[in-house]
């Protein structure tokens, strides 16, 4: 059994609930069960412009699955939320990314672990750090939390859904 991080997010349509029904789907899975879980935060689009904000959290899984299996079911589960893949970093009703599996390197054609902007986004590290703040990239050998602070917090505002 290894312990996943994904991430989870939505900007179209009832962006909370969407993202609880992938967390509900992702427990169903076999081989995996849901950890632990993120608050839930109102995110601002980073690389983009024009877009809703997000809703954004991360849960810990622990899997005996392969990561190509479970990034098999996640995105069977993206289509299922009504996900449509046109265009990169197109709005979405659901995003579910692996960020980190166990401590796993992969680079595959579809699938990179440690996800490869990870480190640069401040809607992955701030519920990264209510999980596992000591925890260690795998790539970058630094905790959660320093990637954290050493990312700047202009233009990527991450606010408690609780605080709105």
């Amino acid at each position: 059994m290894k312990t996943a991080y994904i991430g989870t997010g939505s900007n179209l349509g009832d962006k909370l609930n969407n993202c609880l029904k992938a967390i509900e789907l992702i427990e169903r899975i076999p081989g995996c069960r849901v950890e632990a879980q993120s608050d839930f935060f109102r995110t601002e689009p980073v690389g983009v412009e024009d877009q809703g904000w997000y809703v954004n959290s991360v849960i810990s899984i622990r899997t005996d699955l392969s990561a190509q299996q479970l990034q098999k079911s996640l995105l069977a589960i993206e289509t299922g939320l009504g996900r449509e893949r046109k265009r990169k970093w197109d709005p979405r009703t659901i995003d579910l990314d692996i960020i980190l599996f166990g401590q796993d390197l992969i680079n595959e054609k579809n699938l990179t672990v440690p996800h490869p902007l990870m480190h640069e986004r401040r809607f992955v590290l701030v519920p990264m750090i209510q999980l596992a703040p000591d925890l260690i990239h795998p790539v970058l050998k630094k905790s959660m939390t320093e990637l954290l602070y050493a990312l700047p917090e202009e233009r990527q505002t991450v606010i408690p859904l609780m605080e709105e």
